[in-house]
């Protein structure tokens, strides 16, 4: 699981604070928290829930999940190949 703190674009907006939007009209972003995580496909259901169940708040914001195939894993140090290396 890795978590990346960041800006990103869209419908969301928070009244209270100030965005760079006000600055730059063209440039309508906020600051989210990107969380990855990689899991087998038969785990992808299971975790999907979990996620939306504890991520929800019913306001608009919550976020998204994408769900996306990883069609291999390298490690870099050991020259390793495959899931046995996640």
């Amino acid at each position: 699981m890795t978590f990346v703190e960041c800006e990103g674009t869209g419908q969301y907006v928070d009244h209270e604070k100030e965005h760079i939007s006000t600055k730059y009209p063209f440039a309508d972003s906020y600051r989210v928290i990107k969380i990855e995580i990689l899991v087998a496909d038969g785990q992808v259901d299971q975790v999907v829930e979990i996620v939306r169940e504890s991520g929800r708040t019913g306001y608009s914001g919550d976020g998204m999940i994408l769900v996306s195939p990883v069609d291999d894993v390298y490690k870099i140090r050991t020259n390793e190949k495959g899931i046995a290396v996640v």
